[in-house]
């Protein structure tokens, strides 16, 4: 999706990880992005606090990405919880809780300029960027969750279902 991509071209985007070669992987595939990064909670904080990001994608481990999350939501700040090791339902579910606009495993990361320039232009037109994510990934979150996953929080999914539906549908 060509329009996805170029969605993205000059936007200021934050990425959080400890993880050198993650951030080094996210920057070069954003290169029509203008991209800052953060090693740790302190600098991540402090940049959050001096800059106007379009958007944040924070990483859960390591860097105190939740806390994080809480302070770009109060800034207006969109936020995409990235993840490998805290890939679980509590995690996603408080991520939501939270304020995220998204929530993406690091196995998609080959997908991840397509993934944020949709959830961006979706969230822009007013459409509900979660609604659109587990369109995209839900599967994976089913191969890793299991089929039934949900199941286990059902208040929680039905009121998030309601909140997240696309006027549209």
């Amino acid at each position: 999706m060509a329009d996805s991509k170029s969605y993205l071209k000059d936007k200021y985007i934050l990425v959080v990880d400890d993880e050198e070669d993650i951030l080094e992987t996210i920057e070069e595939m954003l290169e029509s992005s203008r991209v800052e990064v953060a090693k740790d909670y302190e600098s991540a904080s402090k940049k959050l606090k001096t800059n106007k990001y379009d958007l944040a994608i924070l990483d859960i481990m390591g860097v105190n990405g939740m806390q994080l999350l809480e302070e770009a939501v109060k800034m207006n700040i969109p936020a995409v919880m990235l993840t490998a090791h805290a890939m679980n339902t509590e995690s996603l579910m408080e991520s939501i809780r939270k304020g995220a606009m998204s929530y993406i495993p690091k196995d998609s990361l080959a997908d991840i300029e397509t993934l944020l320039g949709d959830l961006l232009k979706a969230s822009d037109e007013g459409n509900p960027p979660w609604k659109l994510l587990f369109d995209m990934v839900g599967p994976a979150f089913n191969r890793k969750f299991g089929a039934h996953w949900k199941e286990a929080d059902k208040a929680f999914w039905a009121d998030f279902e309601k909140t997240n539906q696309n006027d549209k549908d």
